[in-house]
């Protein structure tokens, strides 16, 4: 999409982030002397009508929240070619997701962060509102105004009216982060406690720099961090419990428990914490304190892939986070990879951590056993066995997931439980599949990760040559996978002639007939540059 210089009267400054329904802004209101963040429809969604009103109907949501914890909506609009846009504020200060990048967070940190975030969350459901995809991408960081810290909530494009929950029956959310109900909406409908997990979900991932694994075999935080007090431990659990009447029955009654636990504020190991004041982080923030915080993006629409492939390490930044520029880092502890390889909650997969919905079988292939399926952008399909194709995640991924490029990728997951995908011991078959850049370096360094790629509990069966007439690769076969014996195959594609983008894919199946529809599924791939 080329630079605008205008979108209604702002003047644009720069693009800060994109996702696979909407593109995100930095303009100057030159009337009021602010800077904005201005979210606008992507052009290839323009037609989609049902699109088009969800789009309006998450700055409504904004708007009707009105809350000092939620993304403020400004102004709406449409552009002369009809495509609609809205106006927000712009949060200096970044995601949740940018902080991960530096480690987990210190205990005091990541209590303060969640428990503000919780308060954001409350203050929608006491406006009606569920969220439905609370994750660490979409928590924001705002010094405006006067550099008082705020922690706000963002990114509605899920969000449901609470007096309609009865009727949720798509599969919404993002892996590592969805309640289980959410995969399987219940007779009477999703409550507040669906959010009440997605928050218990962040403050695992900023006490551990890891994604959650699926529900029910998440590991407690200090199993990952030794050292974290038992009862921050206990109030994550319970955030996070499998059964929701379990959990905490509100977000203001978790945001009440973790400011309780912060009194007085206790780190890891039973010291005292001081919170960090640098980059606009810790209390020092909240009273101006603080060095200059760098310029993030408000999130777009599809956030990039936890990083649940190599063993779990600090999450991969938001593809439309910005890093920030002076100041001192948080204060942080970049754990070693080893010591959570023998906890490693997530052992496979690069799983689309975007929106997920349940597909139907409008898309036959050639026959009535095979789906096609395709990712959000449309640039990037391939079939796959009916009895797979229960759940589809395709709004994209950061290949620096598997140690390549970090920019923002077309890629979907396909599963019968999208969010047990990176379980080796769920019993689920399904296809991830993602683009990459199609330089040489790009195509060199993606055979070489998936020539090199271990999984200990799998049984190594090597590596062979794959041709047909589109496509050449590599592909790395793992056997004796899990509880059953199945079969996973890691692939490289690069396409043989030009207009076609390579593709890593993840393919899992009971090892029984696993051969014949593996290499019909790769005959399948199509992706276009």
């Amino acid at each position: 999409m080329p630079v605008p210089e205008e979108t209604g009267r702002y003047r644009v400054v720069r693009r800060l982030g994109a996702g696979a329904f909407a593109v995100v802004w930095l303009a100057r209101d030159e009337r009021l002397h602010a800077d904005v963040a201005i979210k606008v429809m992507a052009d290839n969604w323009a037609c989609r009508l049902d699109v088009r009103e969800r789009f309006v109907e998450e700055a409504r949501l904004l708007r009707r929240a009105h809350s000092e914890g939620v993304v403020q909506v400004f102004d709406i609009g449409d552009l002369p070619d009809g495509r609609p846009y809205f106006v927000m504020e712009y949060a200096d200060r970044g995601t949740l997701e940018d902080l991960l990048t530096a480690g987990e967070a210190g205990v005091d940190e990541a209590l303060r962060l969640t428990a503000r975030a919780a308060r954001g969350v409350a203050a929608l459901h006491a406006a009606g509102i569920l969220h439905r995809d609370v994750k660490p991408s979409n928590v924001l960081l705002s010094g405006r105004p006067h550099g008082r810290e705020r922690v706000l909530i963002g990114d509605l494009g899920l969000a449901k009216d609470l007096a309609q929950a009865s009727g949720f029956t798509v599969v919404a959310g993002s892996s590592g982060y969805m309640a289980p109900e959410q995969a399987q909406p219940p007779a009477d409908g999703l409550d507040a406690r669906a959010d009440v997990y997605g928050l218990g979900a962040v403050l695992h991932h900023l006490l551990t720099g890891t994604v959650p694994g699926p529900p029910g075999k998440v590991l407690p935080v200090d199993e990952l961090r030794p050292g974290v007090p038992a009862p921050v431990r206990d109030a994550v659990l319970r955030a996070m419990e499998p059964d929701r009447d379990r959990r905490w029955p509100s977000a203001a009654a978790f945001a009440e428990e973790l400011e309780r636990l912060r009194e007085p504020a206790v780190g890891a190991g039973g010291r005292a914490e001081a919170p960090a004041t640098a980059a606009g982080i810790g209390a020092g923030a909240e009273d101006g304190a603080g060095g200059e915080a760098g310029a993030a993006a408000v999130a777009a629409a599809a956030e990039p892939v936890p990083d649940a492939v190599a063993p779990p390490g600090p999450a991969p930044r938001a593809a439309s986070g910005e890093p920030g520029r002076a100041g001192t880092a948080p204060t942080r502890t970049r754990r070693s990879k080893g010591l959570l390889v023998g906890a490693a909650v997530l052992v496979l997969g690069a799983v689309a951590a975007g929106t997920v919905w349940t597909t139907t079988s409008g898309n036959p292939g050639t026959d009535s056993g095979v789906e096609r399926v395709t990712d959000a952008t449309g640039r990037l399909s391939l079939e796959v066995p009916s009895a797979w194709a229960g759940q589809l995640a395709g709004s994209g991924w950061s290949p620096e997931a598997v140690g390549l490029d970090d920019g923002r990728r077309p890629a979907l997951t396909v599963a019968g439980s999208v969010a047990d995908w990176s379980d080796l011991e769920a019993d689920v078959d399904g296809v991830f599949a993602g683009q990459v850049g199609a330089d040489d370096d790009h195509v060199t360094a993606l055979t070489g990760k998936v020539t090199k790629r271990r999984h200990p509990t799998c049984e190594d069966e090597g590596t062979s040559d794959y041709r047909d007439g589109a496509w050449r690769g590599t592909v790395h076969t793992w056997g004796s996978c899990g509880a059953r014996d199945r079969v996973l195959k890691e692939v490289a594609l690069t396409p043989v002639s030009e207009g076609s983008a390579p593709v890593f894919l993840q393919i899992r199946c009971d090892d029984e007939d696993g051969a014949r529809r593996i290499a019909r599924i790769l005959r399948s791939v199509r992706a276009t540059a």
